[in-house]
């Protein structure tokens, strides 16, 4: 057995980034990016007023004084004059400042009657000016390749006059389920048999990663069904198995693949839930084996395939997101396997997290994961560990889990 981030690590070395595609901006957020973003603009493109008011000549503007209020200059229709001693220009934010002004007067420290305006309070020179290229300027990196586009990235470019986007294509994740024991959910349920729920949970956590799934037929526990199955995966980035990965007479998955090309990398994890994990690769595809047990199904699905589909959607690998939780109940000391146990978080009255361990962690109870709320790390070998201890979490929401 090896070690959880050995493990990772060698999953995530020899995934290769998917190619590029272009995009509308409409549906960049929450892609990768997979050229820079430069500005085909400057922003703003001229001297523009910061405020509502009066553009102006700072000599003009000393208190008492009365200026004469030769036109206007709204956002989009600039003034065409030039301002010259004892005038000024009504002008609103995004304006730009008209020649001969140096100044802006608050429309709140001026006093306006017809065509007159008066001074009401000094004015200072680029008071209230915001400079052209103040935020860019044509030619600079809005962004950089590799980057995960939020919100505030599509704004900026749209702001930087892009229309659309290069980003990674999403990655393909092909899904297979095994087992004979297995149906789909509302399929009659033959003696011995169980719902299938891990290709329906692995789906749901492809989408939530950023990917897009592919559901093949549940696979029999026969190697011709198992590697017919597998075919159909041709053209996936990434093939996930789940069932048929431990050392049972009917665990298959690596029988019936290897005629076909299989190559294993690694086979067995010192983990609790989730040891019997088989990496690979398929003729030109990876495949993560994951356990046939829905709860090892879908913690391996956190630690391996979420950052597996990470890589392949464009990002550097990076650690996982662990979190520093005060532990809420005593916990017993851990074997030789690093343990992810369900827990459920609160908050102190000091904003701390607060995790607390589930009674009972038996890897085949779906309801205990769907009522918890993170993942308690424990290493191999750790001492026991009273309440109140500092511990690692990784919290489920940010998964989609």
């Amino acid at each position: 057995m090896i070690p959880v981030e050995e493990a990772r690590a060698r999953i995530l070395d020899v995934l290769v980034p998917t190619g590029a595609e272009t995009v509308p901006l409409a549906e960049a957020w929450g892609r990768i990016l997979a050229a820079p973003v430069p500005a085909r603009l400057t922003q703003p493109p001229a001297d523009v007023s910061a405020m509502d008011g009066y553009a102006l000549r700072a000599a003009d503007g000393a208190p008492g004084a009365g200026l004469t209020v030769i036109g206007s200059a709204p956002a989009g229709h600039p003034f065409a004059g030039s301002i010259g001693p004892c005038q000024a220009v009504r002008i609103f934010t995004g304006g730009l400042l008209p020649d001969g002004a140096d100044a802006i007067l608050l429309q709140e420290d001026a006093t306006a009657e017809g065509d007159r305006v008066t001074v009401n309070e000094a004015v200072q020179p680029a008071r209230w000016i915001r400079r052209r290229g103040l935020d860019f300027t044509a030619g600079d990196t809005l962004l950089e390749a590799g980057r995960k586009l939020t919100a505030r990235d599509v704004g900026l470019a749209a702001a930087g006059n892009h229309p659309w986007l290069s980003v990674h294509r999403r990655p393909r994740i092909a899904i297979l389920a095994t087992g004979d024991e297995i149906v789909l959910p509302g399929e009659p349920l033959p003696p011995g048999g169980i719902v299938s729920s891990n290709a329906h949970a692995l789906s749901a956590l492809v989408r939530a990663a950023g990917a897009e799934p592919m559901v093949l037929p549940i696979a029999g526990d026969s190697e011709d069904a198992i590697a017919q199955a597998a075919a159909a995966a041709r053209g996936a980035d990434l093939l996930v198995t789940t069932g048929g990965a431990s050392v049972g007479e009917h665990d298959l998955v690596q029988q019936a693949l290897g005629p076909q090309g299989f190559a294993l990398d690694f086979w067995k994890i010192a983990m609790r839930p989730g040891k019997p994990l088989i990496w690979g690769r398929l003729g030109q595809t990876p495949l993560l084996g994951l356990p046939g047990n829905p709860v090892s199904a879908l913690v391996c699905g956190v630690l391996f395939l979420c950052p597996a589909i990470a890589r392949l959607a464009g990002l550097p690998p990076a650690p996982l997101p662990f979190q520093p939780a005060v532990l809420g109940a005593d916990l017993p000391a851990n074997d030789r396997r690093e343990d992810y146990l369900r827990a459920s978080v609160q908050r102190d009255a000091g904003g701390r997290l607060v995790v607390t361990p589930a009674p009972r962690q038996d890897s085949s109870m779906l309801r205990i994961l769907a009522g918890s709320d993170a993942l308690l790390k424990r290493a191999p070998l750790a001492a026991a560990l009273p309440a109140g201890s500092l511990v690692e979490v990784l919290l489920l929401q940010d998964f989609g889990v």
